[in-house]
């Protein structure tokens, strides 16, 4: 029988076991998160790539066999890889920064074409590099692992850890680290890969210094003087604004110079190449003195022909000399001699203009190649320093000769040109006065026909070039200016001109026209419009003013005015054309009851001198028909429940145009009220299509007594959603019996709405008195909306007796979808917009006859 404490032992060791693998993971979790919390803080801390790139190294020695790392990233622009990040316990910096093409073709760039995480023994490796694979580049490693770095998917880079240990190997976890921490190094990198270029250099050699725990020391102070000659560098890029002296900023970079290396002797040289001559504008030496000389075969010379730093010793000086590279002038003094020289040329965009020196004598001091470096870097930060203050201060003396010659210059001309100035200004005011008086109406002081008319051809040229600078012009005619005349006298009539012209010029812009034509004509060229809305508004001004009376002598008498209004049109070829229909629009205005604005439109000007006025009533009244259909927007539901109709007629001189305008040139009411009873009847039968609310404008001539029974019955007899459209402006102006007339039609089960409403002013009595269904907004007001925050006030309002009276508003503008999405965020939900083409099934709808063309 089994010993029980044998039993137990075995049991106990199982459980030890399986305690050390729980440990075991433990510890691997526990590394990893501790790792990713350290990087998240170095993330969150570090403002600099070279200063990241060792903190990452530093959290991966924690868990890595090896202390070889670097980090190779693909270029933006040229698409190859560079180092980043370099150390080697090995190699060293065994790839030069410019050497990009040898990653693409050895293992990192395997790595990074395949975007897959790689791990390689010196065995492995070395079959897939006689397998062709890739090249073998620097000493082998006897483990090399490599970790694709991504960001968004995209491959920026590759991280490398390799040991040259056989017993170094790496573990999964190790991998998995590796694989971890490049997933939130792409970000890191990101945030801070503009500032790495001179602190990566300095810690990739800080870096390959750490062979040793002897070094360490060495290690931190030469970290601590990178640091410091960086800081040397911002005060460089300082001097640019610091100093405006020339002088000073020389005296401020040998100060910082000093700071940095042995500068007891310093000088700055400038080369002109117009003159090849060498100046010393800086200079402090112990022993020479330098002055002005022709370009030679110096040491200075050597450095700006070469375009490189030099550092030249006893022995280099002595080899320069033989070579015949340097040649000493027959004067030279060997006690002179400097034992160490350092020259680095200042570089700019222009090329190298000189260069700073610094040398030492009696061996005073020996610069060294890291002198050199330093040295180099800083120059191209001074070049660009002394560039800037060169040019200003060459720019600085050239204003100040210019500025004496220029002095000098008007004085001498000063006294031969006095006489002959004034007579220039007297001429010119001569000059100025004849040409008001040729261009402007000697009473008002406006200008007259002439200056109007090149102002207009102006703004025509103007108008065809940029067609989206639009224009009116205004043609007003005074009413009863005759009377005031007869009445009052002739010096009336001209002070009530007067006081015309005062009046007009404060109803527009300032850089709008105004100009007498003739008599009581006047003019007004209204530019940079955007609608014909602003053009009504001068008008309507322009009415109102002319509503007050005109008192003189103690007689007050009342006048007005009838404005013809054109709009600018790509047509228009010149300007006769444009005062012609201004002219004619003006003169329907007066014979249309005075004291109103018309807009020209074509009718008034189409019609042939033999044809008479009924046979083009009669012309209008058999205008073959269509109708066009636009649906109505819905901003919250996408399946549109709304559909206009709007009449059109196939005009001869206008082709198809809209009945709207068609019937204002309708003299008799009966034969108005027989256009709008037939195309009432014709949309009846196309609405009988649509299983949708039609919408189609209707004039309230129809409600008057002897047409709404005919209306009642034509409604009764057809069972369609059409909804009846009344404009507000005549809603506004009906009759008693009209008004009870359309109240009655929402209870005979007809929808009625709203036309054009808030056009001029918003009168919510409408909406609370009348049961509409819709109510079409005016685009002026839609557009004013979103252009004054009074506009939207009067919009809530509106919309909260809509919402109260379950009356659905729509928006009326231009199909943009910006101008409608900002009124959607105004509580607009339905939108009417340009007419366009909208394809459906109901094309093939068969109560359409041949006069009866529904367009889609």
């Amino acid at each position: 029988m089994e010993d029980p404490n044998d039993v137990a032992i075995r049991k106990l060791t199982r459980k030890n076991r399986r305690l050390e693998s729980l440990l075991k993971k433990y510890k691997q979790n526990y590394h990893l998160q501790h790792a990713l919390i350290q990087l998240s803080e170095q993330a969150s801390t570090v403002a600099e790539l070279t200063l990241l790139y060792p903190a990452i190294h530093s959290i991966l020695e924690q868990h890595l066999p090896s202390k070889s790392f670097y980090v190779v990233l693909q270029n933006q622009f040229t698409q190859t890889l560079e180092l980043s990040y370099f150390v080697d316990e090995k190699d060293g910096i065994s790839v030069p920064l410019h050497e990009s093409h040898h990653f693409d073709q050895g293992v990192t760039g395997y790595v990074f074409k395949t975007k897959k995480v790689l791990y390689l023994s010196k065995d492995e490796m070395q079959l897939m590099i006689d397998d062709n694979k890739f090249k073998a580049l620097g000493s082998p490693a006897e483990h090399w692992v490599g970790v694709p770095i991504f960001r968004d998917k995209n491959i920026i880079g590759v991280m490398v850890s390799q040991s040259y240990q056989p017993q170094q190997a790496y573990n999964e976890h190790q991998i998995e680290l590796l694989e971890v921490m490049s997933l939130y190094l792409a970000t890191a990198i990101e945030r801070v890969k503009k500032r790495e270029l001179l602190e990566s250099e300095v810690k990739i050699r800080t870096r390959a210094l750490m062979q040793s725990n002897d070094a360490l020391n060495k290690e931190i102070e030469q970290r601590k003087r990178a640091l410091e000659r960086q800081q040397i560098l911002f005060k460089i890029s300082e001097l640019a604004t610091q100093f405006s002296d020339i002088d000073d900023v020389y005296k401020q970079v040998h100060k910082i110079i000093r700071s940095i290396t042995f500068a007891n002797n310093l000088y700055i040289a400038l080369h002109d190449t117009g003159s090849n001559w060498l100046s010393f504008p800086y200079c402090v030496d112990e022993v020479t003195e330098y002055r002005p000389r022709p370009f030679a075969k110096g040491y200075s010379e050597l450095v700006i022909t070469t375009e490189r730093s030099q550092l030249i010793d006893t022995n280099r000086a002595d080899i320069l000399i033989d070579g015949g590279v340097v040649k000493r002038p027959p004067d030279y003094d060997d006690l002179e001699t400097a034992t160490s020289w350092l020259g680095a040329p200042l570089k700019t965009a222009k090329g190298v203009i000189g260069l700073i020196a610094c040398q030492a004598y009696n061996h005073e001091y020996e610069y060294n190649h890291e002198d050199v470096e330093l040295i180099s870097f800083v120059s191209n930060q001074i070049a660009s320093v002394l560039q800037t203050h060169l040019a200003n201060q060459a720019l600085k003396a050239s204003n100040q000769e210019l500025e004496h010659r220029v002095a000098e210059k008007t004085k001498a001309l000063r006294q031969t040109n006095l006489h002959l100035q004034m007579q220039i200004e007297e001429r010119k005011k001569i000059e100025q006065q004849l040409y008001h008086d040729a261009h402007h109406d000697p009473l008002t002081s406006l200008p007259n026909r002439s200056l109007f008319l090149t102002q207009l051809e102006k703004t025509l040229q103007k108008y065809q070039r940029y067609p989206e600078h639009n224009f009116a012009v205004l043609f007003i005619d005074l009413d009863k200016f005759k009377v005031i005349n007869d009445e009052l006298g002739h010096q009336a009539g001209d002070q009530f001109l007067i006081w015309v012209s005062s009046a007009f010029s404060e109803c527009i812009r300032e850089h709008d026209l105004l100009a007498r034509l003739a008599g009581d004509e006047f003019v007004i060229l209204l530019d940079h419009l955007t609608d014909k809305q602003q053009a009504e508004d001068v008008a309507k001004r322009l009415i109102r003013v002319m509503q007050q009376p005109f008192c003189m002598k103690g007689v007050c008498m009342q006048s007005g005015a009838s404005i013809g209004i054109t709009y600018s049109n790509k047509e228009y070829k010149n300007t006769d054309e444009i005062i012609r229909d201004a002219d004619a629009a003006m003169y329907y205005a007066k014979n249309a009851g005075r004291g109103r604005y018309e807009f020209y439109h074509p009718l008034l000007t189409a019609s042939s001198g033999s044809a008479t006025k009924a046979e083009e009533q009669h012309h209008l009244t058999a205008l073959p028909t269509h109708f066009r259909s636009t649906e109505i927007v819905d901003f919250g539901n996408h399946a549109t429940q709304i559909v206009t109709l709007e009449a059109f007629g196939e005009h001869p001189v206008l082709g198809s145009t809209s009945f709207d305008v068609l019937k204002k040139f309708a003299a008799a009411k009966d034969e108005q009220l027989d256009i709008e009873l037939g195309l009432l009847e014709k949309a009846l039968k196309i609405a009988q299509s649509y299983n949708q609310d039609v919408l189609l404008a209707c004039s309230t001539i129809v409600l008057e007594s002897s047409a709404f029974v005919t209306l009642k019955h034509m409604l009764s007899q057809n069972n369609t959603q059409l909804c009846l459209m009344f404009d507000e402006n005549e809603v506004r102006y009906a009759s008693s019996v009209q008004l009870e007339n359309l109240k009655e039609l929402p209870q005979l089960g007809v929808n009625i709405g709203l036309n054009d409403f808030a056009k001029e002013r918003c009168d919510l009595a409408f909406l609370s008195s009348i049961d509409f269904k819709y109510v079409l907004l005016s685009s002026v007001f839609s557009k004013r909306v979103l252009q004054q925050n009074s506009y939207d006030i009067q919009l809530q309002g509106i919309l909260a007796i809509t919402h109260l009276k379950s009356i659905q508003v729509i928006a009326k503008g231009p199909a943009i979808l910006n101008f409608r999405s900002l009124l959607e965020k105004h509580g607009l939900q339905l939108f009417f917009g340009k007419q366009q083409n909208l394809k459906s099934a109901r094309q093939s709808s068969n109560c359409v006859n041949e006069q009866e063309t529904l367009t889609f």
